[in-house]
This record gives structure tokens, C-alpha cells and sequence, in this order.
């Protein structure tokens, strides 16, 4: 019995059991619960979002020397996931991770396995190196396949002019050893996901978003407390904030689906807006694709239907399934060729990335920058982020805060004012509009998040 015991206690204290308590509660906090109240709390009482950041919080508390995680962002907010990031890079265990969230591959992985038309390749390095490497391969690729394409159409050539003249003994010899040669596939690009573009007919006024002393809430609670001010038409405004903060709250009640608590939020005069849903509600599951796309264009041919959605990745038989039948990916998808309908000059998309892969992310992002309308963007997404936003409204504590700048911009100065010493240094513009003008007046306010160090090298993986 006491040996039994001995060694009991010596696997509890080499795995860390005098600390596992320190240890779950560090994770809990950083995945945004509260540890002394997460010890009362039922599963039955969190949302579908706080069940996932609970069942990836298991996931990391376990020992194993292996850890896999798929698509652990999708429930995070930006906080949350710079956390996630920190607390990987800190394990010595390996990683395995599935993700379509391009910065978080670039600050978490140094490997990458790329799953693409049925193959697997695998690239040494980051995520910049592998998008690099991706494209000289397929560079590579392609000028091989133009070249044995070039070689086959000389041979057909030669073939069919001598097949039956006196060199008809050397065409059937050639015949048979283009029989025999391994073709070349057509290199898997950019070509192969979504072709959606986005197009105004109307440009709408100037003014698309006014607001006066609004406040919006749910039930008794307030998400924004008295927003004063006017959005003038202008490229993308990204609006950014915690999970639970009031984000997706805002967006309905602007568009008349959410009751305002006080106040008066409107869309200005010509202004037809689009709107992509997180939940993809607008997608009717009820119905085949093709009807979907059929009732948003009765006047349209079936040719013509077909091919819209052929833009979206579906051919064929696809076109007659029902939505209830189509992963997230495909859902998210169908939404996109929906919204490409729209003809609106305003396009809103709440979290439009959570179900889409690298590659059809990339094809949205071109869209929207070749789009001639005005976009509100709500996203955890940087790199998204990073790349299309010319401003960024900051949702905390019932405020909104607007940074007239990149969400880049935005992350440099936000870094800055978190650097030690810098405790009460902050420089944000907490904005009021009145008729068009900007007041900006300087708040003060101390860090409550620290910049993290140098961070090590650990093994990782990803298949994107």
C-alpha cells in the first residue's frame, strides 16, 4: 500500500498536481472566465461560445506530450487569441493545429502542412515562409504542366499528319508512348476557389451611418451607452471589441432588427445595405441552391444561375442539394454569392472569415478591396484586419472609441502605450462627430495588458 502510494505521489508531483489548481485557473482567466465563479457555473449555462473556449481550455490543460487543437481561434476575440498565442509559445509540448487564421499561423507555427486537391505537401518555416514557398512551387508546377502541354499538342501534331503516310511506323510508335506518359495535373491556384466581386449601381449619399444619443442593449443591460456621430461614405471602418461587447448587437440595431434603448440610429438617404450574418441565418436551409439563387434572380436562366454559383466552388448535382445539408464552409459560401446579389453601396459582414479557408478568405479580401461601396467590418480576423481597414471603431465599456487610422496603426500604438513605464500614456482619440466634424479629445488611461517577451521556438504543425 505504501509503495502504491510512493509512486502515486511521485507522478503528482513530477506532473504538476501541487499546482494544477494555479495552472487552471491562469487558463481559465486567459480564456476570459472568471475562476472562482467558473467553479459554480453548470455547462448548461454557457453559450455555444463559451463552451467552445471551455472545451479548448481541457485541451490545454491536459498533459500529453502532443496537442491538438482545430480551429482553436474560431471563438476568440483579439485579447484572447494574442493569450492563446503567448501560452503556446511558452509549451514545450508539440502542436498540431488546424486554422485559417492567417496571423495566428504566422506568431504560432514554424511548420506547415498544406492539404489541397487531395495531397499533402509539406513546407518547413512559418506562415510567411510557406506562402512564399506555395508560390514557387506552383510556379514551378505550372511551368512544367505548360511545357508537357506544349510537348503532347507537338506529338498530336505529328501524329495526325503522318499516321497514315510513310512515317506511319514512327506516328504509332509516338502514339503509344504519349498513351503511356504520366500526365501532369493543372495546378490548384487562386483560380480554383471563389470568383466573387462586388458591384454598385447606386453610390448612395455621403452620409451612410447617423447616430444620436443612441444607447443599445439586451434586456436590462447596456452594450452602448449615448453614441453621438455620423459615418461619411468612406472605405472600411473595422469595429472591434471583446466577445459579449455589444458588436453584432450594434449592427442589428442599426439595420432596424434590434431595438435601440434610446435615441435615434439610422442609414443615410440612398443607402441599401448587405449584410453578412455570423450565425448565417440568411441562408435558408429549407430550400436547394439553386432555388436560393433563382427566387434573388427569377428573370435569370438556368445557365445563367449555374453559373453564378459556379463562381462559389458548386457544379453539377450540388446545385439541387438542400442548405441543411451544406458544412459551414459551403453555408458561408452560399452567403457570399447571395450578398455578390445584393447591388447594395453598403456591405456589412460580422465575423465573415469563421468558416472560410485561406484561400477563399484571400478572394473575399480581394473583393472588398475592389469594392466601390462603404464596409463595416466586424472581425477577430488581423490579418483581415490588417490588410482592409482605413478605421477602426473600438467597442469597450459601452463606449465607442475611433481611431482614424489602419487597424495596423491601431495595433502599433495600442503596443506602445503597454510598453512598462507607459502606465498612464495613452493617446486614443475618444471621438464625438457633430455634423460632420471631428472632436477629438485625449484620454488617459492605464494598461491593463502587457506586451509579451521574446518569445522561444517550439515545434509546430499546421495543416491549412
Amino acid at each position: 500500500m505504501l509503495a502504491n502510494y510512493d509512486r502515486d505521489l511521485e507522478r503528482f508531483e513530477r506532473e504538476g498536481g501541487y499546482a494544477v489548481t494555479a495552472r487552471i485557473d491562469a487558463v481559465l482567466h486567459g480564456l476570459e472566465f472568471d475562476p472562482a465563479q467558473a467553479r459554480v457555473t453548470p455547462l448548461s449555462a454557457l453559450s455555444g461560445g463559451e463552451l467552445g473556449r471551455l472545451g479548448l481550455a481541457r485541451q490545454l490543460m491536459t498533459t500529453a506530450d502532443v496537442l491538438l487543437l482545430d480551429e482553436p481561434t474560431n471563438h476568440l476575440d483579439l485579447e484572447t487569441t494574442r493569450w492563446l498565442e503567448e501560452y503556446l509559445a511558452a509549451s514545450e509540448r508539440t502542436v498540431l493545429l488546424v486554422s485559417h487564421d492567417r496571423a495566428f499561423l504566422s506568431a504560432a507555427v514554424d511548420h506547415v502542412l498544406h492539404l489541397e486537391g487531395k495531397t499533402a505537401t509539406p513546407y518547413t518555416g512559418g506562415y510567411a515562409a510557406f506562402v512564399t514557398q506555395r508560390a514557387e512551387r506552383r510556379l514551378a508546377q505550372q511551368r512544367a504542366y505548360d511545357q508537357q502541354q506544349r510537348t503532347i499538342a507537338h506529338e498530336k501534331d505529328y501524329i495526325a499528319r503522318n499516321i497514315a503516310g510513310q512515317n506511319t511506323r514512327q506516328a504509332k510508335g509516338r502514339r503509344k508512348r504519349l498513351e503511356r506518359l504520366p500526365r501532369l495535373s493543372p495546378v490548384i491556384g487562386a483560380e480554383g476557389t471563389m470568383a466573387v466581386r462586388f458591384e454598385v449601381p447606386e453610390r448612395g449619399g455621403d452620409q451612410v451611418v447617423s447616430a444620436k444619443n443612441v444607447s443599445v442593449g439586451i434586456g436590462a443591460r447596456t452594450l452602448v451607452e449615448r453614441f453621438s456621430g455620423t459615418l461619411e461614405r468612406t472605405g472600411v471602418l473595422g469595429i472591434i471589441g471583446r466577445n459579449g461587447a455589444g458588436k453584432s448587437t450594434l449592427l442589428r440595431a442599426l439595420l432596424g432588427e434590434h431595438p435601440t434603448q434610446s435615441g435615434e440610429l439610422r442609414l443615410g438617404t440612398s443607402i441599401t445595405a448587405g449584410y453578412y450574418r455570423q450565425d448565417l441565418s440568411q441562408v435558408p436551409l429549407d430550400r436547394t441552391l439553386y432555388d436560393v439563387i433563382a427566387g434573388l434572380r427569377p428573370r435569370w436562366e438556368r445557365g445563367r444561375i449555374q453559373g453564378h454559383l459556379g463562381r462559389f466552388g458548386f457544379s453539377g448535382q450540388e446545385v439541387q442539394r438542400r442548405a441543411d445539408s451544406f458544412s459551414g464552409g459551403e453555408r458561408a459560401r452560399v452567403a457570399l454569392a447571395m450578398m455578390m446579389l445584393s447591388g447594395a453601396n453598403l456591405l456589412i459582414f460580422d465575423e465573415p472569415t469563421n468558416h472560410l479557408d485561406v484561400e477563399s478568405i484571400e478572394a473575399l479580401e480581394d473583393a472588398i478591396v475592389d469594392y466601390d461601396g462603404t464596409v463595416l467590418l466586424v472581425s477577430h480576423d488581423r490579418a483581415l484586419l490588417r490588410a482592409l481597414t482605413t478605421r477602426v471603431w473600438i467597442l469597450h465599456d459601452g463606449r465607442i472609441t475611433d481611431f482614424p487610422g489602419t487597424f495596423e496603426e491601431w495595433e502599433t500604438a495600442s503596443r506602445e502605450r503597454e510598453r512598462p513605464g507607459n502606465g498612464l500614456c495613452l493617446c486614443i482619440r475618444e471621438t464625438t462627430f457633430r455634423n460632420g466634424h471631428i472632436a477629438n479629445d485625449l484620454r488617459k488611461e492605464k494598461s491593463s495588458h502587457a506586451e509579451s517577451g521574446v518569445r522561444r521556438p517550439v515545434q509546430k504543425a499546421v495543416g491549412v
